[in-house]
């Protein structure tokens, strides 16, 4: 697998790219966001790890305008220690997941090997659920022909639950898959994306897919019958 590692700090460039080489990934590092940016654009990778404070280009920026040019490599951004709003706009500018400084090596490999695993195991692959159709190519979702405008966050949400349809998955694997394993903030945040997706994904088309089930969680598409499974008003409210 190939890795393009983007980070400043040259001592630890180093470091990350001769542990990832001894894992057996080929890698190429730069110190430079514009380097960075060019490169994943021109050459194809199976994943970068990518700093937030860099010069020419800051990682936001970095990882905002790959997405906006179509590149979706996945990205695992490298974060302060105590960066919880670093963690946010990493997630939020398209991120695929984040690691906080300092990190274990064991863990990083074990991160990059669970983001190109997801690529290789078909996560590219279009998903349809009823009249909602999710393009993982181009981060696109349309539904009965008509685009829905995301943001990476309802995005990210919303492919969760479209590639589970069916089955109830709770707020902690939500938690876990979309905002991230570390993510220290309010678990209600949750509910409060529901709501936003809710309003553009079904009232618009006078749909009720994505309900609540209470004490458990959420479910999109057809689930079997449960008197406890409704769409979540109180998350439309904690939204507004």
């Amino acid at each position: 697998m190939r890795i393009l590692v983007v980070e400043d700090e040259v001592e630890l460039a180093a470091a990350v790219a001769r542990g990832l080489r001894e894992e057996g990934f080929d890698v190429d590092v730069t110190h430079d966001g514009k380097d960075g940016y060019e490169r994943a654009r021109s050459a194809t990778y199976d994943a970068i790890v990518l700093d937030i404070l860099l010069p020419g280009m800051n990682g936001f920026q970095v990882c905002r305008s790959l997405r906006e040019a179509g590149v979706w490599t996945p990205i695992l951004m490298l974060t302060a220690k105590e960066g919880e709003y670093d963690e946010a706009e990493a997630l939020d500018t398209g991120a695929d997941d984040f690691l906080r400084k300092p990190f274990s090596y064991v863990v990083l490999i074990a991160r990059l090997r669970a983001l190109t695993r997801r690529v290789s195991e078909g996560a590219l692959a279009p998903v349809m659920v009823g009249g909602l159709e999710l393009d993982p190519v181009g981060r696109k979702v349309r539904r009965d022909g008509t685009d829905i405008a995301l943001s990476p966050r309802e995005y990210g949400l919303l492919e969760v639950l479209m590639r589970r349809a069916g089955e109830t998955v709770s707020k902690r694997e939500l938690l876990e898959q979309v905002w991230g394993q570390d993510f220290a903030g309010d678990p209600n945040v949750v509910e409060v994306y529901v709501g936003y997706l809710r309003r553009k994904i079904d009232r618009p088309f006078g749909r009720e897919d994505l309900r609540t089930v209470r004490g458990s969680g959420y479910v999109l598409g057809e689930a079997p019958a449960d008197r406890n499974t409704k769409p979540d008003a109180d998350s439309d409210t904690a939204g507004a």
